[in-house]
C-alpha cells in the first residue's frame, strides 16, 4: 500500500502527528489543572505552521539552483521537501513566544510539539522499513517504444528509478520533461518511465507533440507495474538500489529538487 485514497501515506502520517501533538498538549494542560487548557490549540497551531514554513524555506535554500530554474515549484509542497533542521527550532521558538502571556501553557505546548515530532519520526521510519520489505523490485515484462521486450530486472547493475505515468495525467505530464532528461544528467542511475495503460500510438503521439525524445519510456498496456508495486495513484515514483531494495517512494508530482535530493541521499549521486 503506497497511498491513503488520493493522498500519500506520508501526508496521512504528518496529519496524524499534528493531531497527536494537539491531543498531548491538551492532556498535559488538563493534567496540570490549568485554567487556560482550552488555549493550547492557538499557540500549537501557530508553532506548527511557522515550523512548516521554515522547514520549506530551509529545503528551498538547500536546493536553490533546482528551484530557481523552476520558481513555481517552490510552492509545490507535495514534493515532500521540508528540512526538519530549520523547521523544528522555529516551531519551538514560536511556541515559546506565543505562550508568553500564559507561561503555564508553555510546557504542555512544547511537550506536545516534541511528542508529535517523535510520533511522526517513528511512524515514518516504520513506513520506510515496511515498504523496503514489502515492495521489492518486481519481475516485469515491458515493451520498448519499438516493440522490443524489456525484462526487469536484468544485467544492468545501476540503481533504478521507476516513474509510473499516463498521458491523461496532468502532474505526470508536468514532470515528464524532467524525467526525460534525468538519464543524461545522472547516467549512474537507470530511469524507467513506465506508461500505464495507454495504447502505444497514443504514447508516441504525446511524446511527439511534447518534443520529448527519450529511450527511457517503456509501455505497460495492462498496468501490471501498478499492480506489482501496489501503486494506486499516478504519478508514483519508486527508487530501487542496485540490489532491488526499495529505498524511497513518492506519490504525486515530483520536483527537480526533490528528485535530486533523493538521488543524493539514497544513491550518492550529485
Amino acid at each position: 500500500m503506497t497511498s491513503f485514497g488520493p493522498f500519500s501515506l506520508r501526508v496521512a502520517i504528518a496529519a496524524a502527528a499534528v493531531l497527536l501533538a494537539w491531543i498531548a498538549a491538551n492532556l498535559l494542560s488538563r493534567r496540570r489543572a490549568l485554567a487556560e487548557d482550552a488555549g493550547t490549540g492557538g499557540p500549537l497551531l501557530d508553532a506548527v505552521l511557522a515550523g512548516l514554513l521554515a522547514a520549506r524555506l530551509g529545503y528551498v535554500l538547500r536546493w536553490w539552483p533546482e528551484y530557481a530554474a523552476a520558481p513555481a515549484s517552490i510552492i509545490a509542497i507535495g514534493d515532500g521537501g521540508f528540512a526538519w533542521w530549520s523547521g523544528l527550532p522555529v516551531a519551538l521558538a514560536t511556541a515559546w513566544w506565543r505562550s508568553r502571556r500564559a507561561p503555564a501553557l508553555r510546557g504542555p505546548v512544547i511537550a506536545g510539539l516534541l511528542i508529535g515530532t517523535a510520533g511522526w519520526w517513528m511512524a515514518a521510519s516504520a513506513l520506510d522499513a515496511h515498504q523496503r520489505d514489502s515492495i521489492p523490485l518486481p519481475a516485469l515484462s515491458l515493451h520498448a517504444r519499438d516493440g522490443a521486450l524489456v525484462r526487469i530486472p536484468d544485467a544492468d547493475p545501476r540503481p533504478i528509478v521507476i516513474n509510473l505515468w499516463a498521458t491523461w495525467c496532468p502532474p505526470c505530464r508536468r514532470e515528464m520533461p524532467m524525467f526525460a532528461s534525468a538519464g543524461t544528467r545522472w547516467p549512474q542511475v537507470r530511469f524507467l518511465l513506465v506508461n500505464q495503460g495507454d495504447p502505444p500510438e497514443l504514447v508516441e503521439d504525446y511524446l511527439r507533440r511534447s518534443g520529448l525524445e527519450t529511450p527511457d519510456v517503456l509501455l505497460d498496456s495492462e498496468s501490471g507495474t501498478m499492480q506489482a508495486t501496489g501503486a494506486r495513484v499516478l504519478p508514483t515514483t519508486l527508487f530501487y538500489d542496485s540490489r532491488g531494495v526499495l529505498r524511497d517512494l513518492h506519490v504525486g508530482e515530483l520536483t527537480a529538487a526533490a528528485l535530486a535530493d533523493r538521488l543524493q541521499r539514497h544513491f550518492g549521486v550529485e
